[in-house]
């Protein structure tokens, strides 16, 4: 479980991903407004005790949690509504700001994180979780067992937009 020192590794490591992996997704304007604005860490999430870390040596490798609250993704703009508690009986979960180390992609850290989120939130009541990928995030949760919504746009506060994808995962039946 992430802890508020945690922090400036997170947002060390958050930075370092995009710069790795969004330009195999991205060209080089979208790759450095992501960088901007995908990055900084939510401390909501480690407040209500919903956001974990991988560790390696020492160092950050891979970030990730679920949400309780109505924010959908960092970088989405700051609404009213981005601090309710969602309803469990009605209302999904978030997947909310998973990043992997580019060195360390593809060795199940990712998916260790999405374990981790299905069972503390289907521990809450939730029946569901929801999240907006962007395009380096789809196969893992393809491969998770997410199932495509819609594509979307994520518009990003400097004019840029990026792909999306809006994703759902059932945690019953």
């Amino acid at each position: 479980m992430a802890t508020r020192s945690d922090v400036p590794g997170i947002a060390e490591l958050m930075r370092r991903s995009v710069l790795d992996v969004f330009p195999h997704f991205h060209d080089e304007r979208e790759t450095a407004a992501a960088a901007r604005y995908l990055t900084e860490p939510d401390t909501a999430l480690i407040d209500d005790g919903t956001y974990f870390v991988c560790e390696s040596d020492g160092q950050i490798v891979a970030c990730g949690g679920w949400s309780k609250r109505d924010k959908l993704y960092t970088g989405s703009g700051d609404l009213p509504t981005d601090d309710r508690l969602l309803d469990p009986a009605t209302e999904p979960a978030r997947v909310r700001a998973m990043f992997v180390r580019g060195d360390r992609t593809r060795q199940g850290l990712g998916r260790a994180i999405l374990a981790e989120c299905v069972a503390a939130a289907r521990a809450e009541g939730f029946r569901s979780l929801v999240l907006m990928a962007t395009m380096p995030g789809v196969p893992l949760y393809r491969s998770f067992g997410f199932r495509d919504v819609r594509r979307t746009e994520v518009p990003l506060p400097n004019g840029v937009v990026l792909d999306g994808l809006s994703m759902e995962y059932p945690l019953s039946g």
